[in-house]
């Protein structure tokens, strides 16, 4: 018997991880009923983004009686329609030829260049340097906020079709994010005293043993370091691999590095990426979410709005919901980034607003901690508050929820109206000739030309 046919019948996860990846998508679209012509597109979707799921997510979460229109299954599997036609023609017809391997792998990277595989500036513009060295691994957008991407993390237990991130899982170095020096990380918080929170990001930090985890984690906790008020780990573990924190070998060493965290005066939060309530429904998925609860470490949930996944207001009630009954906290409603596929699951401002909207009518004032539709573009977390009529034009109102200049946090702006708007760059501005953090165009700073970015808005400046 296969590994495949072993989950091809729905039955009590036994708690073992297996992992799938490009060379099991023929079986495995095959049991979803995808027909020769459509498969092939899949595998030729697969060579460009990267493809992996588990045991766990085929047994407990992908309807298979609903596939391939089941949501979780297309927030996992690679549809044929992903990428531009031509593309995926393209590279169909090199599969079925037996292209050499270098004829395949250049027809790939000339695609996925085209995809923005670094969405707003974060190569460029997020970079930290110390002592005129850049710092390769981390990101440092927002003055209270550095994200470190740990080597052995960038990696997840399953990757989601839309991920913003999926640059980091190709077969293309030069576009990876990583380190292995936490004492260059360190090192740089020390001589940055703005510096409140440490997001551990990737990948999926919880893809690390806790030994690992520990080994990045506890020289943050160094009473020289007390400035740093809170760690961050971003993670869909909770939703692909609820066995974690459970019956792993390393759960319960995992769960008193989050107390040896709480302990330390420092809040823990694990940032867990839900995208769909039936992530949610499994046992061992609660029961994880009560023994890190048990801890002292703060669960906050977010997910972007994804067209033919979860873009309707009901299934975002039943999230908040379930996750506050959980004792959760909803977070973030993001809108789809500017990278990838974003033409494929993308849903235009307008719509995402009316479902946020509607449901964050229909929730209680504890799932009402969530903020979106928000856009994490260059200028920073750009949120959709609205569509109204002023000074009798039609436009979008927007806040910045977090900026690379502190002083635009929280002011509103406007948009001209434009239903088929998805993202900022979309928009033009109203009432003004420019938005608020564009530079002026008339400006005598040096920097400060039209289309960039101050110098002391790029990097943070060294204390």
């Amino acid at each position: 018997m296969t590994d495949l046919q072993q989950v091809s019948a729905r039955h009590e996860f036994t708690g073992r991880f297996r992992a799938y990846g490009a060379r099991h998508l023929e079986e495995l679209t095959r049991r979803a009923g995808l027909g020769d012509a459509d498969r092939l597109a899949v595998r030729a979707v697969a060579a460009v983004l990267p493809f992996r799921v588990n045991s766990y997510v085929l047994d407990e979460l992908v309807d298979w009686d609903a596939a391939p229109d089941d949501p979780v299954y297309r927030l996992v599997f690679p549809q044929p329609d992903m990428l531009p036609r031509q593309d995926v023609d393209r590279i169909a017809g090199l599969l079925s030829e037996d292209a050499s391997e270098p004829e395949i792998r250049a027809a790939t990277r000339e695609v996925r260049m085209r995809l923005n595989p670094h969405p707003a500036g974060q190569l460029l513009l997020n970079a930290p340097t110390l002592d005129g060295r850049p710092l390769p691994g981390l990101q440092h957008k927002y003055p209270e906020t550095v994200l470190f991407f740990p080597k052995q993390g960038q990696t997840c237990h399953a990757y989601c079709t839309y991920c913003f991130r999926w640059a980091q899982f190709v077969d293309e170095p030069d576009l990876k994010m990583a380190t292995d020096h936490v004492g260059t990380l360190v090192s740089y918080l020390r001589k940055h005293r703005e510096v409140t929170s440490v997001l551990i990001t990737g990948g999926d930090p919880m893809i690390m043993s806790a030994g690992v985890l520990r080994r990045y984690i506890e020289p943050l906790l160094d009473p020289g370091l007390d400035h740093i008020e809170s760690i961050r780990i971003g993670t869909k573990s909770l939703a692909y691999w609820p066995h974690r924190y459970v019956t792993d070998p390393d759960a319960d060493a995992t769960l008193r590095l989050f107390g040896d965290v709480v302990a330390s005066g420092r809040a823990l939060a694990l940032m867990a990426h839900y995208s769909h309530p039936r992530e949610l429904e499994p046992a061992i998925a609660a029961r994880a979410i009560r023994r890190i609860r048990d801890t002292g470490a703060v669960i906050r949930t977010q997910a972007p709005l994804i067209r033919s996944v979860n873009d309707d207001a009901a299934t975002w009630q039943s999230m908040w919901r379930t996750q506050v009954r959980a004792g959760m906290v909803p977070y973030y409603m993001f809108v789809e980034r500017d990278t990838g596929p974003q033409d494929y699951f993308a849903v235009p401002l307008a719509r995402a607003h009316d479902i946020f909207r509607d449901a964050y009518a229909g929730v209680s004032g504890l799932c009402r901690s969530v903020r979106g539709p928000s856009m994490s573009a260059t200028p920073g977390k750009v949120c959709v508050d609205g569509v109204a009529d002023v000074a009798g034009m039609r436009v979008f109102v927007l806040r910045m929820l977090q900026a690379r200049n502190p002083e635009l946090v929280g002011r509103p702006f406007f948009a001209h109206f434009d239903p088929r708007a998805a993202w900022l760059t979309d928009l033009e501005p109203a009432f003004a000739d420019r938005f608020p953090f564009e530079a002026d165009p008339y400006a005598s700073r040096p920097g400060e030309l039209a289309g960039r970015w101050p110098e002391e808005l790029v990097e943070p400046a060294a204390s």
